[in-house]
């Protein structure tokens, strides 16, 4: 078995956005099908409800998407190394080194809106 090189990503100061598991994958879906760029590390919590989106600091200040809460974290001493998550209850869906720094606020924001408009109609087709 051989370990890999623990990735550090820098700063260590970074928000969160944390959406339902639902949006998020959607959400991951639409940037990734998209030119690729602008998603940065997604963690999920252990019982997959929840992805948090790490997003630069200074984003929780002006961050109101429903259904979606943004965490400003002020780093708090956190640092961002693959492949341990700096979440206690979380693991990477996307993680650092696999992903750019962070993801950009605007481009989540339509991601997030598209993803949501896309589960409402999937969800009154039924």
């Amino acid at each position: 078995m051989h370990a890999s090189t623990p990735s550090t990503v820098t700063p260590s100061a970074w928000d969160l956005v944390t959406v339902p598991a639902r949006q998020g994958l959607e959400a991951v879906d639409i940037l990734r099908r998209g030119t690729g760029d602008g998603i940065g590390p997604v963690l999920h919590d252990d019982g997959c409800g929840t992805l948090g989106f790490l997003v630069p600091p200074g984003t929780a200040a002006a961050w109101d998407v429903p259904g979606s809460t943004c965490t400003r974290t002020d780093g708090r001493g956190l640092s961002l190394v693959a492949p341990e998550p700096p979440v206690e209850g979380s693991d990477w869906l996307l993680p650092p080194g696999e992903a750019d720094l962070a993801t950009d606020p605007a481009v989540l924001r339509a991601a997030l809106g598209e993803a949501a408009r896309m589960i409402e109609a999937a969800d009154s087709c039924r």
